[in-house]
């Protein structure tokens, strides 16, 4: 072990000084003094050691304890927690030390904090799942963790690049959705922004500079907007605060991919925030709805954008009336009206309600929340990615009232179905349902619910679960149950797949070899052939395709697999990589066109071509799978196991073309198919498969399916094709079939 530095040793106490000045008005002296034992202690465990800046790693803890005093707002329990909470695991100390010294609820805590023993990269799941497990005895457990999270995303700037990628993906995956549920509204923007800056660098660049080009701009409309309302505000005699905030450039980026739209087509880039400082006697609702009021009598609203979250608030706790109206230039401009009371639990959530008396409805609210993680922890065998999959569906961010004919409310995932309602109420109900009556009409068990519909589900004693109920169902329970179904006969599924694979190989007459089988594995992005004989028996997966996927190369068709050499320290380049050696996951791959050592294929959850930013998923020691960056399927994979995530590199590829596919949307006028496929024939880099164009009341949309070498000569047909009069958007889809 080494020894700190005196200036080392002053850093420290000048960090923790500063900690205490900012808490030594919160807090009497005995919970004072138990914050400076805790301190003491895990100064003196961590002495010597440093993080990976270099600083000494107690500086982590301290900021940590700061995130949980100030911005959660959490007692003295939580600070002491929070301070030692990595010395059980990175130290010789027991959390028998940590019990006999500060307690059983703080040794509690740190238990729930301590991760899983061994390889933390492989076990996310299982670390996951024993946080959850805590959470149903102390919230706070989570509520720490996201803090210490959240300071290790601020601190990431000294990682290689390939732990950046990882750990912002994780953060993303598994961090914001937990912090959104719990109402950390603050915290979930600040993470939200760190990992994008980390994972995606070069567009969060370009955002705050277009942000920052628009400020004055901004400001100017922020006044003469916000004057009338607040001149009219001081005459009824309303005691408020008017301020801005800007939408996260994490979520311009979002809303950007998701429509397809360029940044000054985000209109609701800024929002004014009104906070009513409310008075006592009269009701918060009645207040808010004054200044609504107020502010649409000065600017017209949208009426299909009025939102009442004060009456019914979200699952996270949120109230605020959320209003649209038109600005004094044409644009459209959100207001948000809440009290003040509204707005502290806006911003800190879960950790607001302490400071209020209502911490215990609060808590029951969570309660159904926190008993469906429950039935996921407790479900047999589901595997890692399972469970991470419907971990993430119970973090839904938008939510659904829905009442049964005796009036009883229930609250589902948007875009839920009957079969999710079904199964909300019970399981057997899921399993007979067959259908639902809403407002006296029949709907099919597919049927998408709206808010405020009422259901009487309709059963029968000869229905049983389906596996095509799971393409639309939206809860975690409905699918849980519904898979749970299929997997009782487990071995009987394994063996059923591993014979209609032998049969299907037969058929196509391809040799049943370990090579063939990983193939198939890698394509439909699997563990090992068991998982794959598995899908199979229960019928999970297609095979329409498996010729394709173990054929050889073709230059006409969708080449999924190709190979792979990267750059090491040799210079001669024409000294190729042993096909033996190892994948350095230190050193980014480069992805060439002709080599034939080590083996990576296309994902084809997101179909990249050479020239976009993509990074690899290790399947095996010498083989890769492909993902674009922004890939959801690849956050999953991230959340789970990161450490098999490297950066990758593509070179120029002249000679393979790759299957990508464009949609077209415009104004329907004569000639016009004809000037787009004559425009690709015309292109020397690009051939066509097939074009789909379809018109309705004088609009068109199209789909193009085309060959591609790389993403300039993509990006050169999108911006020539929107050249074409009539035609409106072109954009690239990632979802390859017809």
């Amino acid at each position: 072990m080494q020894h700190f530095t005196k200036a080392e040793i002053r850093h420290i106490e000048d960090r923790y000084q500063d900690f205490l000045k900012v808490i030594k008005d919160k807090f009497d002296e005995g919970r004072l003094a138990r914050i400076e034992k805790a301190f003491r202690f895990s100064n003196a465990a961590h002495h010597g050691i440093k993080r990976k800046s270099g600083e000494p790693f107690i500086i982590h803890p301290i900021a940590v304890a700061r995130i949980v005093a100030v911005d959660l707002g959490l007692g003295a329990t939580s600070i002491v927690a929070a301070l030692l909470h990595d010395v059980v695991e990175d130290t010789d100390y027991r959390l028998s030390d940590i019990e006999n010294m500060f307690g059983i609820r703080a040794a509690r805590i740190v238990d729930g904090l301590t991760k899983l023993s061994g390889d933390f990269d492989t076990k996310h799941a299982l670390t996951l799942k024993k946080m959850l497990m805590t959470l149903s005895d102390d919230v706070r457990v989570i509520l720490i963790k996201i803090a210490d999270r959240l300071h290790n995303m601020r601190t990431l700037d000294s990682m290689p690049a390939h732990k950046k990628i990882k750990i912002a993906g994780e953060t993303l995956f598994l961090y914001v959705p937990l912090a959104h549920r719990l109402g950390l509204h603050a915290i979930k923007s600040d993470l939200e922004d760190l990992s994008f800056k980390h994972k995606h660098p070069e567009e969060y660049e370009q955002i705050q500079y277009l942000l920052h080009n628009q400020e004055e701009k901004r400001n100017y409309l922020i006044n003469e907007f916000t004057k009338p309302i607040i001149d009219q505000l001081k005459e009824e005699g309303i005691d408020c605060k008017v301020t801005h905030r800007l939408k996260t450039s994490y979520s311009i980026w979002q809303k950007m991919q998701k429509k397809a739209v360029a940044f000054n087509e985000v209109y609701d880039i800024l929002a004014i925030r009104i906070i009513v400082n409310s008075k006592k006697g009269i009701s918060e609702k009645r207040q808010c709805f004054d200044v609504l009021s107020i502010v649409t009598d000065i600017y017209k609203p949208k009426p299909d954008r009025i939102r009442d979250w004060i009456t019914m608030p979200k699952a996270n706790g949120y109230e605020s009336l959320h209003v649209t109206v038109m600005g004094p230039q044409g644009n459209w401009v959100e207001i948000q009206i809440r009290t003040d009371r509204m707005d502290d639990v806006a911003e800190h959530g879960f950790a607001a309600h302490y400071r209020y008396k209502d911490i215990r409805n609060y808590e029951n609210e969570l309660d159904p929340w926190i008993e469906r993680i429950r039935e996921l922890l407790q479900s047999p065998d589901s595997d890692a990615f399972e469970f991470l999959d419907d971990f993430k569906l119970n973090l839904f961010s938008s939510e659904i009232n829905v009442f049964t004919p005796k009036g009883d409310m229930f609250s589902l995932p948007l875009g839920s179905t009957v079969v999710d309602f079904a199964y909300e109420i019970h399981t057997e109900l899921g399993n007979k349902c067959i259908g639902a009556k809403i407002n006296t009409k029949l709907v099919p068990i597919s049927h998408i619910l709206e808010n405020g519909d009422q259901i009487e589900i309709l059963t029968s004693e000869n229905q049983t679960p389906k596996l095509e109920w799971l393409k639309f169902s939206a809860s975690p329970k409905a699918r849980g149950k519904i898979k749970n179904v299929f997997r009782l006969e487990k071995s009987k599924h394994t063996d059923k797949g591993k014979e209609i694979i032998e049969t299907l190989f037969k058929e196509i007459n391809a040799p049943l070899t370990s090579n063939n089988l990983k193939k198939l594995t890698a394509h439909f992005n699997l563990n090992n052939k068991e998982q794959l004989y598995s899908e199979i028996g229960m019928g999970f997966l297609e095979l329409n395709e498996v010729k394709d996927i173990i054929g050889k190369k073709s230059e006409s068709k969708l080449v999924k697999y190709w190979n792979i050499t990267f750059r090491s320290g040799n210079k001669n380049k024409d000294e190729e990589t042993p096909a033996n050696q190892k994948i350095d996951k230190k050193k980014p791959f480069l992805l060439k066109e002709n080599q034939d050592n080590i083996k990576f294929s296309l994902a084809k959850c997101c179909n990249p071509i050479p020239g976009e930013p993509v990074v690899g998923y290790l399947t095996s020691d010498d083989h890769v799978i492909i993902h674009k960056v922004k890939c959801r399927e690849l956050e999953k994979f991230i959340a789970n196991q990161g450490e098999k995530i490297i950066q990758a590199e593509w070179t120029k590829f002249k000679r393979q073309s790759y299957l990508t596919r464009l949609n077209l949307q415009g104004f329907d006028r004569m000639g016009i198919v004809n000037e787009v496929t004559t425009l690709i024939s015309k292109g020397h880099n690009i051939n066509m498969r097939s074009v789909k164009f379809e018109t309705h009341d004088g609009i068109f949309t199209g789909d193009l399916f085309l060959y591609i070498h790389n993403t300039n000569d993509l990006n050169n047909l999108i911006n020539k094709l929107k050249t074409i009069k009539g035609i409106d958007s072109v954009n690239r889809v990632e979802n390859l079939e017809d």
